[in-house]
């Protein structure tokens, strides 16, 4: 059915900071043609830095919860989109039609600085991914090709 919303998981290390502003901004720019999940592979609490620069733009993500991969047991996901380098490499292999797309987006909670310098370095990877959010879903398709997948 054309109407269908596709289902998109994100999926980082600890499902604490990128993963979750992906889903929020998902649910928040794309949430009639999107679906959106995250999860990690080694889920390590929601970060409050996230929350609280989220909420700055206007996203509530306060409600969203750290999980781990296997907590989606049995969602079909369309696409599965690895936001780290490390969820990558321990990324299960999806059968059927689900496509596997990789855009690593640093990582603000290893900034080491003043709390206004890890505090730029959230807002800052906060508006790299609602930019590539914002793209979606017809530029899943074109990375998709360019990683391989038909």
């Amino acid at each position: 059915m054309a109407d269908e919303k596709i289902t998109v998981l994100f999926l980082c290390t600890g499902n604490a900071c990128r993963s979750q502003m992906a889903q929020g901004w998902a649910r928040h720019l794309k949430g009639d043609c999107i679906e959106a999940f995250s999860a990690g592979v080694l889920p390590a609490g929601l970060s409050e830095r996230a929350i609280k620069v989220m909420a700055e733009a206007g996203v509530d993500i306060s409600g969203q919860y750290s999980k781990h991969l296997d907590d989606l047991c049995g969602i079909e996901f369309d696409y599965v989109i690895t936001v780290c380098d490390y969820a990558r490499g321990e990324c299960p292999v999806y059968p059927g039609k689900t496509k596997m797309i990789h855009r690593r987006f640093d990582d603000p909670t290893f900034t080491i600085g003043t709390e206004e310098q890890i505090m730029a370095e959230f807002r800052r990877v906060r508006d790299q991914i609602r930019d590539f959010i914002a793209a979606m879903p017809e530029s899943l398709e074109a990375l998709a090709r360019l990683a391989g997948q038909k």
